[in-house]
């Protein structure tokens, strides 16, 4: 996000104070031990909004602790390859009962459930705020709750992708954590599409004083201020189009994502036309936040943000762009050659005449053992690596318009458009320097998926695409067992069931 997360360490320690010690002590079941009284936190609109941050804060907290979002979408049976360590190399190989701490962490749902506690206390106690300051509107506090209930949802949508099955909580405990069983997990995303709808409807196109819903300006913060950092309605279609896809009802995809397509400009979004504004450290796509970025968890430095672990880079990079000697997790060269297969690609292309790539955007040292994935390399300024002590700042968010525009012709294809599911590969891979490229003796499903491994390679989608690409094509997909007996969730952490007696392991991984 931006200078809003700074209130976390202010009156948002309050809420985040009420909601953890409901969802993250150790055994889920100890009593609340608070910062403020719950009676006391519910009364200005300083809280409203530091509540309503909290949210967001929790849920970058949930994405970012062992690095889960590219733990969890990327490096699992991905593209990426562990040099030496084991925990790395379980989660590549999806050995995932193995005891190592990074595993135990990944394997609980518990700052998921954080952030999904303080959503729903925000959405049950803020209208009191209404009643207490003037400053506080209704309008307000309706676009705040909206913004809760998209957040929840999108939670309970990663949730599912993650363990399959889980409990469905929509209202907050204080002290003890509801022992409920898994709620069925077409229960969980028919409640999340249904919120998504609902929220939607109140939440703004854009950030913007002009903006019909807002009609001023956001807690006296204009646009610049806010761009890129709080849930719209387009990002709000853009996870109701994922969990269409991830049910397989591309017709319902084709609706969700013609909203996006209609409407994008309208939000300042655009299409990353240039491959070197893709991946420029220093201000480039993932240098800083920006409303392009859909639905955006940043690290922006230069309002003060950024992780020293847990994010793609701590993994991934290595010399010439930092100092460490090698990266952890690369892509073997043998991959790179395989998938970068078009002349003139701009992210990755060999000189035919001698034999080196044309370009370094996606990788740099190809010509070693351990080539580093260079598309997100934005350390602090994006400028030089500035030692040991580095601290990561390229953002992470759930799309953006490529990977709209690669579903969009996914769900044209399965939906028999063929002429409309071209169009947006090429558009795709012409903005990459491919020029006109023909897919005649292609099949062109494959095509689509293998340009989302191209394009979106880093951005933690690659797990998810398998298991979209298994469902439509099983007998073409290594996944397909795991598809078919369970193992494509994650199990869950020992203290998770030992705390709940309801919950029962994922069947898949009792073995």
């Amino acid at each position: 996000m931006n200078k809003i997360f700074r209130s976390l360490t202010k009156a948002a320690l309050a809420v985040i104070g009420i909601s953890l010690a409901m969802s993250c002590n150790k055994s889920l079941d100890l009593q609340s031990t608070r910062l403020v009284s719950e009676k006391d936190y519910w009364s200005s609109v300083e809280n409203a909004r530091s509540a309503l941050m909290g949210v967001y804060g929790l849920s970058r907290a949930a994405l970012t602790d062992n690095a889960a979002f590219w733990m969890y979408g990327e490096f699992r049976k991905g593209e990426f390859t562990a040099v030496t360590r084991t925990d790395l190399k379980a989660i590549v190989n999806n050995e995932l009962n193995v005891s190592l701490p990074m595993l135990q962490g990944l394997k609980s749902w518990r700052r998921f459930y954080a952030a999904i506690n303080a959503a729903n206390l925000f959405i049950e106690r803020s209208g009191d705020i209404v009643k207490k300051d003037a400053y506080y509107s209704a309008s307000i506090n309706k676009l705040d709750i909206a913004q809760a209930r998209a957040m929840r949802a999108f939670l309970y949508f990663y949730m599912v992708r993650i363990w399959g099955d889980v409990p469905l909580v929509v209202s907050s405990f204080d002290g003890k954590f509801p022992q409920l069983a898994r709620t069925p997990q077409n229960e969980v995303l028919a409640f999340a599409e249904k919120e998504l709808i609902e929220a939607a409807k109140g939440l703004p196109m854009i950030y913007r004083s002009s903006d019909p819903i807002l009609g001023g300006n956001y807690y006296n913060k204009g646009y610049e201020f806010w761009k890129g950092s709080l849930v719209n309605k387009i990002s709000a279609y853009a996870v109701l189009a994922h969990i269409a896809a991830w049910q397989q009802r591309y017709a319902d995809v084709m609706t969700y994502t013609q909203f996006i397509l209609d409407n994008y400009k309208t939000a300042d979004i655009s299409f990353t036309n240039s491959t070197e504004l893709l991946c420029r450290s220093d201000s480039g796509f993932f240098y800083r936040m920006g409303p392009s970025q859909i639905l955006n968890f940043s690290f922006d430095y230069n309002n003060g943000e950024g992780i020293l672990a847990g994010h793609l880079e701590d993994y991934t990079l290595a010399k010439p762009i930092t100092s460490k000697l090698m990266p952890d997790l690369f892509v073997p060269k043998d991959s790179i050659i395989g998938l970068f297969t078009w002349n003139a690609d701009e992210r990755f292309s060999i000189d035919l005449t001698t034999g080196y790539p044309k370009t370094e955007n996606y990788f740099v040292n190809y010509n070693t053992n351990t080539p580093v994935f260079s598309k997100i390399k934005v350390i602090q300024d994006g400028k030089l690596d500035k030692g040991t002590f580095r601290m990561f700042n390229a953002t992470m968010m759930f799309s953006r318009m490529e990977e709209i525009a690669l579903l969009r012709a996914e769900a044209a294809f399965v939906t028999n458009d063929m002429t409309e599911a071209t169009s947006w590969l090429r558009q795709v891979m012409v903005s990459r320097g491919i020029p006109s490229p023909i897919y005649t003796g292609m099949d062109l499903l494959d095509e689509i998926f293998r340009e989302r491994r191209r394009e979106l390679m880093g951005e933690g989608w690659r797990w998810y695409d398998q298991i979209r690409y298994a469902r439509l094509r099983p007998g073409k997909s290594s996944l397909t067992p795991l598809l078919q007996n369970g193992g494509i969730y994650w199990p869950l952490a020992d203290d998770v069931l030992a705390a709940n007696p309801k919950l029962v392991q994922n069947s898949y991984w009792n073995k």
